[in-house]
């Protein structure tokens, strides 16, 4: 569990094994722990999930914590350990810093795997009443900060209710020591500011455009989709998967049980069992 210097700060990832390397990136309000049951069951390559920075047991700088923020810091830790011929699996934010750095490395990744990820810009239309009106209050200035930093709501809710099982006291444990502090939840907030609906934030939404030609036509780099039910947490549903099978190259799409958004907590074996057998498909290990 080694940590390095990147930039002004610190990153803190797991790493396993040897060989290729697979990098296993979270999203919010997370850590490397979304992935502890899914390592041990991929048996591929040089595993490595890092803490994204102001995240869990890596370094909090004074930074905005936007999205061009975290792909900074992500950009350096790679180059930092020289990774290359990568292949990359992302969960929720993890997904969307996995296309964009595919997008501006595309000479150093192999093949890219994901699931209830941020994939594109969103309308309005695409999130149930009860979803906006929670998003609108986050955005509110002052019911936000209450929310997220004061009454620790985001870490809590999101591993007992958008998981079908809330996870055990000691994994709850895990994923709320990284914010003891109102301060050291503004990581939280700030992402879940930057869900990109409706056109806002307008250069967040140009950033994910800007990945989308890369995912169009990267014919040579195959893709795996997992895809889930059950729970009205979740990301990517049926329309979206049916956009993703439209407008992204060598895409795969493997269903994979009943899950919440946090599906890692729901379907560890399932993830690990479809990224590995996709992995051999391909020759990726």
């Amino acid at each position: 569990m080694p940590t390095i210097d990147v930039l002004d700060s610190t990153m803190h990832y797991e790493d396993l094994g040897s060989g290729a390397p697979v990098v296993l990136l979270h999203g919010n309000p997370a850590s490397s722990h979304t992935w502890r049951k899914i390592l041990p069951r991929l048996g591929m390559g040089r595993l490595l999930a890092p803490d994204l920075i102001g995240m869990g047991r890596s370094g909090k700088p004074d930074i905005p914590y936007l999205f061009a923020d975290h792909a900074r810091y992500l950009d350096a830790w790679f180059d930092t350990l020289g990774l290359d011929g990568v292949v990359l699996v992302g969960h929720d934010w993890g997904g969307a810093l996995a296309f964009d750095w595919a997008a501006r490395h595309p000479g150093r990744v192999r093949g890219v795997a994901f699931l209830e990820s941020v994939i594109k810009p969103l309308s309005w239309d695409d999130v149930s009443p009860q979803a906006r009106k929670r998003i609108e209050s986050i955005r509110t200035p002052g019911t936000g900060e209450d929310m997220v930093l004061e009454q620790d709501l985001l870490v809590r809710a999101a591993y007992s209710g958008a998981v079908l099982t809330p996870v055990s006291d000691e994994d709850l444990k895990a994923y709320l020591e990284p914010f003891p502090t109102p301060e050291s939840r503004r990581p939280l907030l700030a992402w879940a500011r930057q869900l990109p609906l409706g056109g806002e934030p307008p250069e967040l939404v140009a950033r994910l455009e800007g990945y989308q030609p890369w995912l169009a036509a990267s014919t040579h780099v195959p893709k795996l989709l997992m895809t889930f039910e059950g729970a009205p947490t979740l990301l990517v549903g049926a329309e979206t998967a049916d956009w993703c099978a439209r407008h992204m190259a060598s895409l795969e799409t493997v269903h994979c049980g009943r899950a919440g958004h946090h599906a890692p907590e729901d379907r560890p074996e399932e993830i690990a069992a479809s990224i590995a057998a996709w992995a051999d498909r391909h020759g990726l290990r």
